[in-house]
C-alpha cells in the first residue's frame, strides 16, 4: 500500500508538471503583442513595448522562463493578473471564483449521486418492465441530445413554468443557483444511474447470488446486504474524480448561465490572454483530475479489502 501510494504521487506530479509545462511553452510561443491591450498598443511604441517584456522576463530563452516558473510554482506563486485584474496576485482572483464553483459543484454532486443510484437501483430491481425503461430513455436521450440543446430547454423550462432567473445572479444566488444545478446534475444521474444498474445486474446473475436464492434468503435482504454492497465498489472509483472536476467547475454550464465561478474565469483568461491565470487554471484542472483518479483507487480498496494496491506491474 505505502509502495503504491508513493509511486502514484510521484507519477501523479510528474503528469501534472508536464500538463502545465506544456502549457507554458505554448503560451509563450504566442505573438509578444497578445500581452498588450488594444489601449496600450496605441500609446506605446516598439522601444517601450520591448521595455516592458524586457522588464517581465518575457524576452528571455523559453528554458529560461520555464525554469523561473518552476522555482516560482514550488511556492505555488503564479505572479499577477496582467488582463483579467490587473496587478492583483493569481491566487487572489481564483479565490473567489473557486469558491462559487465548490459550491455548486458539492450541490450537484449530492444531487447526482443520490438520484443517480437509487435510479440504477430502481432500474436492476425492475429489469426489462416500465421503470426499468423510463431510466433507459433517461440516460440515453442526455446522452444523445448535445449539451447546449439541453441547457437551452432546462433554461425554458426554469424560466417560464418555474419562474426561476435565466442568469446566475450574486443577489439571488438561491433561486438563479438551481438552473446551473439541474444543468450540472443531468449528465451525472444518467451516469451513474447507468452504471449502477449494469454493475448491479452483473452482480445478481453470479452464483453466490444464486445459492442464496435457493437458500430461501429475501430478495430485498439480497440486494441490501450483497449486490448493493458488492456493485458499489467498481463504481466508487469514479466518485473522487467526478467530485473534485464538478467542484473545478463546468466551463460550459458556469458560461451558459453567467455564472462567475472557474469555468467562466478559465474562459476569459484564454481570451484575454492572461497567460499567468490560464497557467494557475491548468495546474489545478490537471491536479484535481489526477488527484481524483488516484483517491478513487484508494477508496476501492478501503471498500473492498480483497483488493490489494501494489507498487509495481499491472498494479492491483
Amino acid at each position: 500500500m505505502l509502495k503504491y501510494t508513493v509511486r502514484r504521487l510521484i507519477e501523479s506530479l510528474i503528469m501534472v508538471l508536464i500538463i502545465v509545462s506544456v502549457t507554458f511553452v505554448l503560451m509563450r510561443m504566442l505573438p509578444t503583442d497578445m500581452y498588450f491591450t488594444e489601449e496600450q498598443m496605441m500609446k506605446l511604441n516598439d522601444q517601450q513595448k520591448e521595455e516592458q517584456l524586457e522588464a517581465a522576463g518575457l524576452l528571455d530563452p523559453i528554458p529560461t522562463q520555464l525554469f523561473r516558473f518552476y522555482r516560482q510554482l514550488l511556492h505555488l506563486d503564479f505572479g499577477e493578473s496582467r488582463r483579467i485584474q490587473t496587478g492583483v496576485p493569481v491566487l487572489k482572483v481564483i479565490e473567489s471564483k473557486f469558491t462559487v464553483s465548490m459550491r455548486l459543484g458539492l450541490i450537484s454532486m449530492a444531487i447526482s449521486l443520490v438520484i443517480g443510484v437509487l435510479l440504477g437501483l430502481v432500474q436492476a430491481q425492475y429489469k426489462n418492465k416500465i421503470p426499468d425503461h423510463i431510466g433507459t430513455v433517461y440516460t440515453v436521450f442526455v446522452n444523445s441530445v448535445p449539451s447546449l440543446v439541453s441547457y437551452s430547454l432546462v433554461l425554458v423550462f426554469c424560466a417560464h413554468v418555474l419562474s426561476l432567473p435565466s442568469l446566475y445572479s450574486t443577489r439571488n444566488v438561491g433561486k438563479s443557483s438551481i438552473p446551473p444545478l439541474i444543468c450540472l446534475s443531468l449528465a451525472s444521474i444518467a451516469h451513474y444511474a447507468l452504471w449502477t444498474r449494469r454493475y448491479m445486474v452483473d452482480e445478481s446473475t453470479k452464483d453466490y447470488i444464486r445459492l442464496a436464492r435457493v437458500k430461501g434468503m429475501k430478495s430485498s435482504d439480497i440486494m441490501r446486504k450483497h449486490v448493493l454492497k458488492n456493485a458499489f465498489v467498481p463504481l466508487a472509483q469514479y466518485i473522487p474524480a467526478s467530485l473534485l472536476l464538478t467542484v473545478g467547475g463546468s466551463m460550459l454550464v458556469e458560461r451558459f448561465f453567467s455564472v462567475p465561478g472557474m469555468g467562466t474565469l478559465m474562459i476569459d483568461a484564454i481570451n484575454r490572454y492572461d497567460t499567468n491565470v490560464v497557467q494557475a487554471c491548468v495546474f489545478i484542472y490537471a491536479g484535481l483530475g489526477i488527484l481524483g483518479v488516484f483517491l478513487g483507487d484508494i477508496l476501492m480498496m478501503l471498500l473492498d479489502p480483497r483488493i490489494k494496491l501494489v507498487g509495481g506491474g499491472s498494479g492491483r
